[in-house]
């Protein structure tokens, strides 16, 4: 038997990052042949001999010709690169002139709906697929809200509640933050009204009471994800609300650049989180809870899945699409479990209680 992926080739932009390097090894356990791209050819070449000699088609952001060239005859590219606001814009162009799919794993929530607004159409229009947010933040989350959802057609609020023992940023995340901290002036960013919002004010401190042995937590509320921008897509709710415990955001201004340190055979690191998604409509509620181990790593596998049912021919698909449209959100997510993901999804309508 085959296995999924059948050896058909898939760019990766930024393979040789810290998330790239997981998305390439992941790609190679379904079958996939991964094409090797970005824009340090040499780091490119070290990656690619570690794997036995994979493709290198280096090509930086500004040489349109070269990162058409490195398009030609994949089956999809998957954006790793960040800052995704200097990195999406260029790559997806050139997906749409190479008539491929195309994927990232963007965390920037404005970018994800920047991508949806500019490249929505044309992709449409030329019947290509295109996933913007489809990692950690703007997936997982995701996944877990809409398999909650089950077959309710519409919810009054959606809550999503983050817990990351710690939170060693890569690289390319400091890179990420420092450029939108640019971009935003100062003022963060929040997810209000169906939309996204600029504010000067700090963003308020409550507890989230997590499932045991967590339990209550301090977190910061108003912590905007691209899950906010991926739900709103295609969800009928009244309001997204979401939580960070406040331990990991205190990590993010660590001045150690080095990455996270591996802790096992797969190259994760120590750190665990747990996501929980509540959907609460009238007086009833439904969730659905995920734990792992490294939020870089596990996105790897959410992105690899998603390839999957992207490019399943019993099912094509054009224009926006997130990770919870990808067919049934329940199946996509035990996908992934019990080797990336520890699952509990409440069927039943649970009577809502306060303080949860």
């Amino acid at each position: 038997m085959k296995p999924a992926g059948a050896h058909r080739p898939i760019l990766v932009y930024g393979a040789s990052g810290h998330t790239g390097r997981f998305i390439v090894s992941e790609l190679l356990e379904h079958g996939f042949t991964p094409v090797l791209s970005g824009r340090d050819e040499e780091k490119l070449a070290a990656l690619s001999s570690a794997h036995g000699g994979l493709k290198v088609r280096a090509a930086a952001l500004n040489d349109r010709d070269a990162l058409r060239e490195a398009l030609h005859g994949v089956a999809a590219v998957i954006n790793a690169a960040g800052p995704f606001a200097e990195t999406a814009a260029p790559v997806v162009e050139a997906a749409l002139h190479a008539n491929v799919p195309y994927l990232d794993v963007a965390a920037e929530p404005d970018i994800v709906a920047a991508t949806m607004a500019m490249y929505g159409e044309p992709a449409q229009r030329a019947g290509l697929a295109l996933a913007p947010g489809i990692g950690f933040y703007g997936g997982l989350g995701n996944l877990l809200a809409t398999a909650a959802l089950g077959d309710w057609p519409q919810a009054d609020e959606i809550t999503l509640a983050y817990f990351l023992s710690s939170w060693k940023p890569t690289l390319g995340t400091r890179a990420t933050i420092e450029v939108a901290e640019k971009r935003r002036g100062g003022q963060r960013l929040v997810f209000h009204n169906q939309q996204l919002e600029l504010r000067n004010d700090a963003a308020p401190i409550t507890e989230w009471d997590f499932p045991a042995p967590i339990g209550k937590q301090t977190v910061s509320a108003e912590f905007t994800t691209a899950d906010a921008v991926t739900m709103s897509h295609h969800l009928q709710v009244r309001e997204i609300a979401e939580y960070m415990t406040l331990a990991p955001l205190r990590d993010l201004s660590d001045r150690d650049l080095s990455h996270p340190p591996a802790v096992d055979a797969r190259g994760r690191s120590a750190q665990t989180f747990l996501v929980e998604a509540v959907v609460r409509r009238d007086n009833q509620r439904r969730r659905a809870v995920a734990q792992g181990q490294d939020i870089y790593a596990v996105t790897a596998p959410l992105a690899v899945q998603a390839l999957l049912r992207l490019l399943a021919p019993t099912q094509p698909l054009r224009g926006v699409i997130t990770a919870g449209e990808l067919g049934d959100a329940r199946s996509f997510l035990e996908a992934l479990a019990p080797q990336h993901l520890t699952l509990y999804i409440e069927t039943e309508d649970i009577p809502e209680v306060s303080g949860s």
